[in-house]
């Protein structure tokens, strides 16, 4: 019988489509990602990816294979009363666990401040990362900030069974942030070696600290791009990815391993660490394509041919169902599920993918609905600190004509006829919502929606 593929899942924090040299970056932008590059040529490459416009809604996602807006996560988590995950939810770290893996993340969770809603309260053996996201290590340096008076942000360690803490000695500091990421890969290599020597299948969720801000390269990186601290920071990225495929080869697994290396969400928009949507326009915090499209590589060498490019839709949810099914395991049936298996598709059985159309959320707000490669505007957000605009009327852009979504009025053809479209979409998702309740965001750890409780 053939042994389970293991998964490695390599997250990057706020990835723009502009970045890497395989899709118009690179030494464009000061640094040849040359790994990266490489390993694009070693399986498919996605341009449609779609995710969502900020990174907890996109983790609860990858998680649940549920849209965020099913969870109450469709905006950043607080931690305490700000909500997260909630214990009724299935993520695939639980049923990847329960399938036999050995499991862990390793970075930022952000789906979950608190007992019952950490990753090893959701099916992870272990994790280690901080609370929340990176930014917060620029608390030290705010003049106004009092650490005895406003808290301090630590590093977390966590088993399962024993839930997660923080680490006293390790404070989310710049420090921190610049080395954080060695931590990870040793952590994370400590971990495929034991579950190689123990023939158990592995799925690691490593999410590296890059792209988000601030950008500080380690000093090893200082001066080595042509673009600052932020292309050093780019070389560092693409290095510290090459360490763990490295490693799959010094294992002999990398065979048998489904690799998949992917952004959480489109381009920083903060002067600190900007990056840029490439041929698309926007950030994240918005409804652009530049804020909801980031690169996707998927490598499984024998199983996914090499050398695919491919403009054919898939969305963060997906890959929940899509693992699973390459793992042999199966989604939940006893609750929507809105990922698609794209397994066939990945594995060269079909040339389409099996989804055509996502909904796009900014926060609660229906922003857009992307049917094809049409894109339909209730509201528009172009980047993170621009203003949300209401339209008074649908404005329908064909991305391949107008990739940057320019055009609101001088359109080449009147195209009402892809409303209909937009208009299933929706009711689609408005019939399924009557089927089973939205969780609220903020919603305690014990809640369950109406339609799933025992009677």
């Amino acid at each position: 019988m053939a042994r389970k593929p293991n998964i490695l899942f390599f997250h990057v924090d706020n990835l723009g489509m502009g970045e890497l040299g395989c899709y118009g970056g690179g030494i464009l932008r000061g640094a040849d990602t040359k790994r990266m590059d490489s390993f694009a040529k070693q399986g498919v490459k996605l341009t449609h990816y779609v995710v969502e416009p900020q990174c907890t809604p996109t983790r609860s996602a990858l998680m649940t294979g549920r849209f965020p807006i099913r969870s109450g996560n469709h905006t950043i988590a607080l931690g305490g009363n700000g909500g997260g995950i909630v214990k009724w939810e299935r993520t695939i770290g639980s049923i990847l666990s329960e399938a036999g893996y050995a499991t862990s993340i390793y970075g930022k969770w952000h789906i979950g401040a608190e007992d019952g809603r950490f990753p090893t309260d959701h099916g992870f053996d272990e994790w280690y990362g901080p609370l929340r996201t990176y930014d917060e290590c620029m608390w030290l340096t705010d003049p106004h900030y009092v650490a005895e008076r406003d808290g301090f942000s630590h590093m977390h360690e966590g088993v399962k069974g024993k839930g997660a803490w923080p680490l006293k000695d390790e404070q989310l500091t710049m420090e921190t942030k610049k080395t954080c990421d060695l931590e990870y890969q040793k952590r994370a290599i400590k971990f495929m070696e034991k579950a190689v020597q123990a023939e158990k299948p592995f799925y690691c969720y490593f999410n590296h600290s890059l792209m988000h801000f601030p950008m500080s390269p380690r000093d090893e990186f200082v001066g080595k791009s042509t673009n600052g601290d932020w292309g050093d920071c780019l070389l560092m990225l693409d290095h510290d990815f090459g360490v763990l495929l490295d490693k799959l080869d010094e294992l002999g697994v990398a065979d048998n391993t489904i690799v998949v290396m992917c952004g959480d969400n489109g381009a920083e928009d903060h002067l600190a660490g900007r990056g840029t949507g490439g041929f698309f326009d926007g950030s994240y915090f918005s409804s652009a394509e530049g804020g909801i499209r980031t690169p996707l590589l998927i490598r499984w060498p024998g199983r996914i041919p090499a050398g695919i490019e491919s403009n054919e839709m898939v969305h963060v949810t997906d890959m929940f169902t899509t693992l699973l099914s390459m793992t042999g395991c199966k989604a939940p049936a006893d609750r929507l599920i809105d990922g698609v298996d794209q397994s066939p598709f990945f594995l060269g059985k079909q040339q389409n993918s099996n989804r055509e159309s996502c909904i796009v959320w900014l926060k609660d707000e229906l922003h857009a609905v992307k049917w094809k490669d049409f894109k339909i505007n209730f509201k528009r957000q172009q980047h993170f600190h621009d203003p949300e605009l209401p339209l008074g009327f649908a404005r329908i852009t064909h991305l391949q004509e107008d990739p940057k979504e320019r055009e609101a009025v001088n359109q080449r053809y009147v195209r009402w006829w892809v409303m209909q479209h937009a208009q299933r979409v929706i009711r689609e998702f408005e019939e399924s919502a009557k089927k089973e309740q939205l969780i609220p965001p903020g919603a305690p750890l014990d809640f369950v929606p109406k339609q799933h409780e025992k009677a």
